[in-house]
């Protein structure tokens, strides 16, 4: 079978490597259908991811069908339509045990320390596949796994109906972070620097919208809460800048959310944070937020189809890999297509 593996940073390859064979009792094996491609796929190509082991055939967003069942799997059958949660924890650990399987201390992520999704056939253990409605295009399925870090961000913030939320960027998780907070009834404040980014907040359904280029994200937050701040700011841009505004942007008592993974130093004082009482809360992957998630798909409480951009066949990856180098203004989710 074919995969795709990123030898070193900068250097991926089609390779063949054997077929899956069930071994454990709970092994179930898919023939992969769809994936999409995640900013940390981008970055362990890149070679700046901080977590990544190589070589690795990456890709932690995906979807297929089974062919193949361990003798142990029951509610699953072979033709099923399912989606697999790429999370790997070892269940006793003192942060499993707390709840907080998604953070382990033995944490192991598909496609970042264990080969990934980006190949023609794989296997999961049953316990990490979720089974779907068959007339969920394998489109939307590539990218159930996206949604779910939105959700978990949206728990970290303990956002509720008609908080105002502060959302630094307007990037492809933002937005899908957006939609999240669409469905829990919260208003959303976007930034960005780039107007089509905004704009694009805009149709997804934000409150407002702020240029961060031209205006001061803080003040003007200020002016669109009565000078009180947000209730909740999440950094989802990144970029150092943007945690000291979510910082500065939320009210006294406020939670400040960041899912960041750049070793970049960002500049808060203690005073901030102390004055206010604020809560800064990490958000990583996701927390039993599948079964949620594939809910409101098949509601069409979400559509993911409004930021899919583009779609390669998987063989293409290098193709997919330079559109988003050459217009990343532009490009959201990329799909790849398997079949």
């Amino acid at each position: 079978m074919k995969v795709i593996r990123v030898v070193t940073p900068n250097s991926i390859k089609i390779e063949n490597d054997p077929m899956p064979k069930i071994e454990a009792k709970d092994d179930v094996i898919l023939k992969v259908k769809s994936a999409g491609i995640c900013g940390s796929d981008v970055s362990i190509f890149g070679g700046t991811s901080p977590v990544a082991t190589y070589p690795r055939v990456i890709g932690h967003e995906f979807a297929g069908e089974i062919i193949e069942l361990g003798e142990d799997v029951q509610n699953l059958k072979i033709g099923d339509h399912v989606t697999t949660n790429p999370v790997f924890n070892c269940g006793v650990c003192r942060i499993c045990q707390k709840g907080r399987g998604n953070v382990c201390a033995n944490l192991k992520v598909m496609g970042v320390h264990l080969d990934g999704g980006y190949r023609e056939y794989v296997k999961v253990p049953s316990k990490n596949i979720f089974k779907l409605d068959p007339t969920l295009s394998w489109e939307k399925a590539a990218v159930i796994e996206a949604y779910t870090v939105a959700a978990q961000v949206v728990d970290r913030g303990g956002i509720e109906k008609d908080d105002i939320v502060l959302i630094c960027g307007s990037g492809q998780i933002a937005l899908t972070i957006l939609q999240v907070c669409n469905i829990i009834g919260a208003k959303c404040i976007m930034t960005d620097i780039i107007e089509d980014r905004l704009k694009k907040a805009t149709e997804f359904g934000a409150a407002h919208v702020i240029n961060s280029k031209n205006e001061d994200v803080v003040s003007k937050v200020k002016e669109l809460t009565n000078g009180i701040g947000a209730d909740v700011a999440i950094d989802a841009a990144c970029v150092g800048v943007s945690l000291k505004q979510a910082a500065l942007g939320v009210r006294p008592a406020g939670v400040v959310v960041t899912m960041g993974f750049h070793d970049a130093v960002a500049q808060i004082s203690e005073f901030t944070i102390t004055s206010r009482e604020l809560d800064i809360r990490g958000s990583r992957l996701n927390n039993n937020k599948f079964p949620e998630i594939i809910k409101w798909f098949q509601e069409d409480k979400l559509d993911p189809t409004k930021i899919i951009t583009h779609h390669f066949h998987f063989t293409d990856i290098e193709k997919a890999f330079a559109q988003i180098k050459k217009d990343p203004e532009n490009t959201m989710k990329i799909i790849l297509d398997f079949d």
